[in-house]
């Protein structure tokens, strides 16, 4: 799929339930590794769309992918980023993960941070080759995460 296909704009209220569907799907294949539902899977989305944090990734009306991203201190947070997995491998988490870069600059915000489990391998590899140090790794909220930090030049 090309770019000029897809469109990032930020989520409203008829957004939720496909939302929740990319969720769910996109996280799946992480429960028996984790033991529990991964946190994306039980977010608030409904707060998160009200607090204007979470933008999807379109194409033609039709939901691939969505990010929820807020800023936090001295950096942009992204809490969540999630693809359809029929979309997976086409670079669409790329492309999200660059409009958060692209809306990082445009707020004057230098870098940006995010997590992950630390059964969730495939990201382990991923994000360091975006150019995210790891910051290191702990227990939170009662999931293993490993931290990751980029500076924006």
């Amino acid at each position: 799929m090309s770019d000029k296909a897809r469109e990032v704009r930020p989520a409203g209220v008829g957004d939720l339930d496909p939302i929740r569907r990319c969720a769910e799907e996109a996280y799946a294949l992480y429960v028996p590794r984790i033991g529990k539902k991964p946190a994306p899977m039980i977010a608030d989305f409904a707060a998160q769309i009200a607090a204007g944090q979470v933008h999807v990734c379109v194409d033609h009306e039709r939901l691939l992918g969505y990010i929820v991203l807020y800023p936090r201190g001295d950096h942009l947070h992204i809490e969540n980023v999630a693809v359809l997995p029929s979309q997976q491998g086409t670079g669409l988490g790329k492309y999200l993960l660059a409009f958060a870069e692209a809306e990082a600059r445009r707020a004057g915000i230098t870098a940006i941070e995010l997590y992950t489990n630390q059964h969730m391998t495939e990201n382990l590899s991923f994000y360091p080759r975006l150019g995210y140090v790891e910051l290191g790794r702990g227990e939170e909220v009662g999931f293993a995460r490993v931290f990751y930090r980029k500076a924006l030049s």
